[in-house]
């Protein structure tokens, strides 16, 4: 089974780089900016309806139902109905949020270490993800990914998002890439891991908060950490 692969694609938000972590940090800069905290908002309740409602917009993002446009304003603008927030611009305030958000450098444990043994195994790597172009590419820029991969995919330029079997037939092709030889590695179970099977490559799901799996396929292999990508590849 050694070198079965040939062909690394990886999810970057919450695989490689720690959306959670960096996302809190670039939104607490963000409202000390603005200086909600005179406006007697609590940052962590911010915070918490803010994720709420960015969670539920981006799923109806990925199925179409909505455009970038109200989702970047939308998520900003239901939290600020929920406290009442009313001097302040929704788009304004997302467009300071995506500047601060690529600042943000924390990466997952392991990371990097993964990342050299795959480039010295001789892998080829690749990134495919959804999210923005404008901040993606600078978020890999910035956390020094960005050498170590030939191609970013990003859902947003192919015009289709993860789980959607179009944006993996576009990254196998444009990697020159064979689906027996290909590997997915992604934090999610429905976008990255389904899309990934569905497409037909095998994929290994990073459950990196250790959810109890009820749903087991098997061209997928189960890691709690990165560094057991060891054993897999």
């Amino acid at each position: 089974m050694r070198k079965k692969y040939t062909h690394l694609f990886f999810d970057l938000d919450n695989t490689l780089w720690d959306f959670n972590t960096n996302s809190r940090y670039a939104m607490q800069e963000t409202f000390r900016i603005l200086q909600l905290e005179k406006s007697g908002v609590n940052f962590d309740a911010f915070f918490e309806t803010y994720s709420k409602h960015n969670h539920d917009l981006w799923t109806a993002y990925r199925k179409k139902a909505i455009r970038k446009k109200e989702l970047t304003r939308q998520r900003f603008q239901l939290t600020f109905d929920s406290f009442t927030i009313n001097h302040l611009d929704a788009l304004a305030m997302n467009d300071l949020y995506l500047q601060e958000m690529p600042k943000q450098s924390h990466l997952i444990d392991g990371a990097k270490e993964i990342l050299d043994y795959a480039k010295l195994k001789g892998y080829r790597l690749f990134i495919i993800t959804n999210g923005f172009k404008e901040v993606q590419h600078e978020k890999l820029k910035r956390a020094g990914l960005a050498a170590y991969f030939e191609k970013v995919f990003i859902s947003e330029e192919i015009k289709m998002p993860k789980p959607s079997r179009e944006i993996f037939e576009h990254a196998i092709k444009s990697s020159n890439a064979k689906k027996k030889n290909s590997l997915m590695i992604g934090d999610d179970w429905d976008v990255d891991i389904c899309g990934a099977t569905n497409f037909g490559i095998d994929a290994v799901y990073f459950n990196r908060l250790k959810q109890p799996l009820n749903k087991l396929h098997g061209n997928v292999r189960i890691i709690n950490t990165l560094k057991e990508l060891l054993l897999v590849v």
